[in-house]
């Protein structure tokens, strides 16, 4: 029995040799050695073509075995449910008023029972096309890229079509997620396992330029394994030393998606497990701004770390996601005005992704950060582009809110997003009183203001 079963053991155990070496080979090849070079040798954008196309088509299927079957398709809104012009409260309410009566604001001031039409109006439209909730889940798609998960047209239509789908189930879990995985321990346990032996060298020239060197071929090869394919534009306007780099944030992996490109010195809270690992491994060898939890809500300790941070201008520009949660990359909302009043050059960055391909989105009242990243290796691709702005410094009279509020647009304009004032923290968090006081601070200065009728540019300024 020995003799019948070792033969066909040797052969199982050459087999798998064969495979792991070339596995590892390809690894090595194809991917190690070009992230350590940062050089591309095209595989990925054609890959990102290919995919265009096969998408076309599958969409085009879905419509046309629709049609014939008379099955209506969903059309998700890709604005606005209702149209809004951009008025005043003021202007409303007098139109409401000619409409109703002879009665004006260049009257008496006095209140009328059809101003409150205004107000139920708004609130039936907050609630039928909220502008703020729909930023925090994730953005249906018009075409269908062969994840069940991104449209709701999925069902079945052709034989071809089921049989493609389920190729593409094959080749993303049984071929692309190992590899994303292996890829993934690969960038991480090099980027612990380096930077604590650069760690060790004094401090100097050398070891700053070997912290540079390891910091971003272990983030390319992170970049890697979620097959992300990013377009840079304006180099020339990337963040320098002594400055703080602004972006959008929208997914965890805006960090890699950064760092692959230029070193920063990340801020944050300390953290336990893995995570505290990896932090511990990397402000050994480049001067990072952690933070205890006690210390997180202390904002005076935080902005004098940060402002002590930016003086020295041998150390690296520091990375900030100032919206403070993730958005849906739809849209940016209010930035918070600590980073801005440190005093130091702000160079914004807009990042933008492409959700044909694969969400990276991360809905984390949703999902946890493992299978977020499940999802994230498992999709086709994470395709972005990421555009360097001029940078900006605080102007005179200028105060820190403003100035947040100018980057914001500026970053909102590149990146093709819509810029809202609402805070990012509605995703867990209550509207505060002081937005409805506002509204009825407008309307009761309308109302007693003397003489004239205050201006529409006046009300949309008032505090």
């Amino acid at each position: 029995m020995d003799l019948f079963f070792n033969p066909f053991d040797n052969l199982v155990c050459v087999l798998l040799g064969i495979s792991f070496t070339v596995w590892f080979t390809m690894l090595l090849v194809f991917i190690i050695v070009p992230a350590i070079f940062g050089v591309s040798f095209g595989i990925r954008r054609l890959y990102m073509k290919t995919l265009l196309k096969i998408f076309e088509w599958a969409t085009l299927r879905i419509e046309r075995g629709a049609k014939e079957k008379n099955h209506p398709l969903y059309k998700p809104y890709s604005n606005a449910i209702i149209a809004k012009e951009p008025t005043s409260l003021e202007e409303e309410i007098k139109e409401i008023r000619r409409s109703g009566s002879n009665k004006d604001l260049g009257s008496t001031p006095e209140f009328e029972m059809s101003d409150i039409f205004y107000f139920a109006r708004r609130g039936v439209e907050s609630i039928m096309d909220d502008e703020v909730t729909k930023r925090f889940s994730a953005e249906e798609l018009e075409s269908w890229n062969l994840l069940t998960r991104s449209n709701n047209n999925f069902q079945y239509i052709s034989l071809r079509l089921t049989v493609l789908w389920g190729l593409g189930v094959l080749i993303r879990y049984g071929f692309l997620l190992p590899l994303r995985v292996t890829l993934a321990f690969t960038g991480v346990g090099l980027l612990v396992f380096l930077t604590s032996l650069v760690g060790l060298l004094p401090n100097g020239r050398m070891k700053g330029f070997l912290s540079e060197k390891v910091h971003l071929m272990c983030y390319r090869i992170c970049v890697r394994a979620l097959t992300a394919i990013i377009t840079y534009h304006d180099r020339y306007n990337k963040p320098k030393n002594g400055g703080i780099c602004v972006a959008n944030h929208t997914s965890p992996i805006d960090v890699i998606i950064l760092a692959s490109d230029g070193c920063y010195a990340m801020v944050g809270q300390i953290h336990g497990g893995l995570m505290g690992v990896i932090q511990r491994s990397m402000v050994k060898a480049c001067p990072h701004v952690w933070f205890e939890r006690s210390e997180v809500k202390d904002r005076h300790l935080v902005a004098k770390r940060l402002s002590d941070h930016v003086q020295d201008k041998s150390k690296l520009p520091i990375l900030i996601f100032p919206e403070g949660t993730c958005i849906n990359n739809t849209s940016v909302m209010m930035f918070k005005k600590g980073s801005f009043e440190i005093g130091a050059t702000v160079y914004p960055v807009a990042i933008k992704y492409d959700p044909r391909f694969g969400d990276a989105f991360w809905n984390s009242s949703k999902f946890g950060m493992v299978n977020y990243l499940l999802r994230m290796m498992s999709s086709w691709a994470i395709v972005c582009s990421v555009w360097y702005l001029p940078p900006m410094s605080r102007e005179e009279g200028e105060d820190a809110v403003q100035f947040a509020n100018r980057v914001k647009a500026a970053i909102a304009r590149q990146g093709g997003l819509v810029d809202l004032l609402w805070d990012g923290g509605l995703k867990r968090a209550k509207v505060k009183d002081t937005f409805k006081e506002e509204q009825q601070k407008l309307y009761s200065k309308m109302l007693v203001a003397p003489g004239p009728a205050v201006g529409a540019a006046g009300l949309e300024g008032s505090p």
